[in-house]
């Protein structure tokens, strides 16, 4: 028969469950978190002056819309969906010089490439409006906080419920009233090396009757890399990825051609695709800088593609010599008599390059200052300012529509062959929808898709990079004499890594809860305390704990 369980033994056992009861409370209460993916704004330096986000790490309580104008938000993280963002309220931050404990803005889900066709209906191109003037306030200013973006998603949406559900939402969330803290342990950001840049050229040479050095060239070139607010969301499927994916193209056409010596045309094609764009095209400059003078002059003349993947009823043909000119009157005639037979026009613009502005605003100006003759195709009417339209936000896979691309390649491609076949004037269509010349549609999607999916701000693409190589045996597979020119990039830019984090997000309790669960607490151990002396040791002996000691009198001497 078993013994009877000893009051010391019975003490123990409750002891041990009270104990364990206790850390149960304690993991249920501290579970209650999250952890999102986040993206950080650039921090970069542009000429000694340091601008984006300075900070990387954040530990502040979350609040969001409404907020007192005149609360202290210091130590508070603002999270705002993107359309819900009062700009003249950061605006007026930004200017005066206010402290924020940190930024996290929420982009709709339709921006992204992860969530398809799903989340919530969004007026795309109010969401443009937005995001363009939001970038231009955040990239040209000094941000003294962090600041990251985020997609919505229902982690946020329960979080803002519950924000803006509590009796304290009109007021920053402190120790004492509870909430969510935002939490984000990233090291400070550290200088990155100078970037290097990776220009890829390929050629297509001509009938060699002769020396096909002897014979002209056309360049066909196209910037590849963007620049964005946020690094790790810079894809610019429109600006550029619309232009390389129109030239790689355009290359598998001609190479077909020029694969059969009969259909070989009289020219060679030369293929740029180049780095350093929204950098005042310093990749450009130094590719064309390092030909033979005799390769840069047997240009004819080069076209630049650039935003090809949006336009209408009109594309632009940007020019730096007058349309009088002898040579851009022709190239323009050429291409408008293609645009004609396919339903729309070519629209000329001149815009003088100044020698001594360093802003270079396309692409063939670097070209025109060697003076070769040059344009660039475009769906934008004007210039972008500079650090703009590079890899905006708003500019993804979603933003371009490849018919369009596909309209630009028959375009590019047929005044070209007519051109170079001696077909000018004549109603010719070599590249038919029907026949095997045809612009493949597959081809380009696929390229498309690819530049999506692919951040490419030049300081965080290095030279071996997967997207390189691939971008290399494309190039590889549709032309000769491929070859890459690394450089590094000039210009009075320094930029800081850190562009990617993991939001942590917790619900915390405030003061009051904290002050009640300590009494509960301690009152518990006080009752147990009791319970355990009088078991072991008896009432008596508990009272005499509690009991006041004598004090005795001294005897006065």
């Amino acid at each position: 028969m078993a013994a009877p369980a000893t009051p010391e033994a019975f003490s123990l056992t409750y002891s041990m469950f009270s104990l364990l009861l206790i850390l149960f409370a304690c993991v249920e209460l501290g579970d209650a978190a999250s952890a999102v993916h986040v993206y950080r704004l650039i921090q970069y330096d542009l000429a000694g002056v340091p601008l984006g986000s300075r900070i990387s790490g954040l530990n502040h309580h979350a609040v969001s819309f409404p907020v007192d104008p005149d609360a202290d938000l210091s130590r508070s993280a603002l999270v705002v969906p993107l359309l819900d963002l009062d700009l003249s309220f950061l605006r007026d931050y930004i200017t005066n010089k206010k402290l924020l404990g940190g930024l996290v803005i929420l982009l709709p889900q339709k921006l992204s490439s992860k969530f398809g066709e799903f989340g919530k209906n969004v007026d795309l191109s109010r969401v443009k409006s937005v995001l363009h003037e939001l970038e231009d306030l955040l990239v040209h200013s000094e941000l003294p906080y962090p600041v990251y973006f985020a997609y919505e998603s229902s982690t946020f949406d329960n979080l803002l419920g519950d924000i803006r559900g509590n009796n304290f939402s009109t007021q920053p969330a402190t120790s004492t009233n509870g909430g969510y803290k935002l939490v984000i342990s990233a090291p400070e950001a550290k200088k990155l090396s100078p970037p290097t840049i990776s220009n890829f050229q390929g050629w297509l040479p001509g009938r060699k009757d002769g020396d096909s050095d002897q014979l002209p060239t056309i360049a066909i070139v196209a910037s590849y890399d963007t620049f964005g607010a946020a690094p790790s969301l810079s894809v610019g499927s429109d600006s550029n990825g619309s232009g390389v994916a129109a030239l790689l193209e355009i290359a598998r056409l001609f190479s077909r051609l020029y694969s059969n010596p009969k259909t070989r045309g009289k020219y060679n094609l030369l293929f740029g695709l180049t780095s350093g764009g929204p950098y005042n095209y310093n990749g450009t400059q130094k590719w064309l800088r390092s030909f033979d003078q005799r390769v840069r002059e047997g240009i004819d003349y080069a076209i630049c593609l650039n935003s090809v993947g949006t336009w209408e009823n009109d594309l632009w043909m940007h020019v730096s010599k007058p349309p009088e000119n002898v040579y851009i009157k022709e190239i323009h005639e050429g291409f408008s008599e293609v645009a004609k037979d396919m339903g729309f026009s070519i629209n000329v613009k001149h815009k003088k390059i100044n020698i001594s502005n360093p802003r270079v605003a396309w692409e063939h100006e670097q070209f025109s200052r060697f003076r070769v003759t040059a344009l660039t195709l475009s769906g934008l009417s004007a210039a972008p300012e500079f650090l703009q339209s590079t890899g905006n936000l708003h500019d993804t896979r979603k933003s371009v529509d490849e018919k369009v691309v596909v309209r630009t390649v028959k375009l590019v491609a047929e005044s070209l062959a007519r051109q170079i076949y001696g077909h000018k004037g004549k109603n010719i269509d070599i590249f038919a929808d029907s026949s095997s010349l045809a612009v493949n549609s597959h081809h380009i999607r696929s390229l498309l898709d690819l530049l999506s999916r692919t951040p490419r701000v030049a300081p965080f693409l290095s030279k071996n990079d997967p997207f390189l190589a691939a971008l290399k045996k494309e190039l590889s597979d549709h032309t000769v004499e491929v070859h890459v020119q690394n450089e590094l990039l000039d210009g009075a830019f320094t930029f800081y890594d850190s562009t990617e984090a993991t939001l942590n997000i917790y619900q915390v309790a405030g003061v009051t809860f904290d002050f009640l669960f300590l009494m509960v607490l301690g009152s518990y151990l006080i009752v147990l305390f009791s319970f355990l002396v009088i078991t072991t040791r008896g009432l008596d002996d508990l009272i005499n704990i509690f009991r006041r000691p004598t004090v005795r009198k001294s005897k006065s001497v």
